[in-house]
């Protein structure tokens, strides 16, 4: 039950998928824009911590499937973050959508950045690392 009920399909009670949660909110369901703001408040809560123990935070990067495909997500994290330097253009945001980019303004203190995930090729590297480790440096690019 904690494995399949819970998150954001336990808090909204529709879908653990952020496009059907991001379309319910389109129609003014509740559970649904409840959920996102949870699930951007708890990113927010760890970004803070985490910038609290760094001398300083030069970028933030937005990666994976929520964090390169959520441009709204990315906007609800990042609303409440200018205080501590972290301040979003929401426009380049908005055009940028899924590609590599920097949305922070010009004047943030910390770069925002989208970053897309080759997570296959990674895999495929990884593989021939350990399955050819004489081999896994000099072949690949």
């Amino acid at each position: 039950m904690v494995n399949k009920k819970s998150g954001l399909i336990g808090l909204s009670g529709i879908s653990n998928d952020l496009r059907d949660l991001e379309a319910a909110v389109d129609v003014g369901n509740k559970n649904a824009i409840e959920a996102l703001e949870v699930y951007a408040h708890r990113v927010r809560k760890y970004i803070g911590a985490y910038s609290a123990e760094l001398f300083k935070v030069d970028g933030l990067v937005f990666t994976g499937g929520i964090g390169q495909h959520g441009v709204r997500m990315r906007e609800r994290i990042c609303h409440r973050l200018e205080n501590i330097g972290i301040i979003m253009d929401y426009a380049k945001n908005e055009a940028n959508g899924r590609k590599e980019g920097i949305v922070s303004t010009p004047y943030s203190p910390t770069t925002i950045l989208v970053i897309p995930t080759n997570e296959e090729l990674q895999i495929a590297l990884d593989v021939v690392e350990v399955a050819f480790p004489s081999k896994a440096h000099s072949d690949c690019p």
